[in-house]
């Protein structure tokens, strides 16, 4: 079985090319203790939608798909 941090990456390799059309994207920084923690970058950095995106989309689907993750922080 792949690593957390891995499989996290794979997902996040699935939603970039979304991302990236807007102008952002997003980077696995650490996982700690079951909290996974992603960076924005670009247009999402200051983008109100963004925020949508990753709390109610991105962030669910890696609770969902990952074992051992229970939450996800975007700092």
């Amino acid at each position: 079985m792949d690593s957390i941090e891995a499989h996290i990456n794979i997902l996040l390799d699935k939603v970039r090319p979304y991302v990236q059309t807007h102008g952002g994207d997003v980077q696995l920084l650490r996982v700690e203790e079951g909290t996974a923690y992603l960076k924005t970058y670009g247009s999402c950095v200051d983008c109100t939608l963004a925020s949508v995106t990753y709390t109610k989309t991105v962030g669910p689907l890696i609770v969902k798909e990952v074992e051992g993750v229970t939450e996800v922080v975007f700092e």
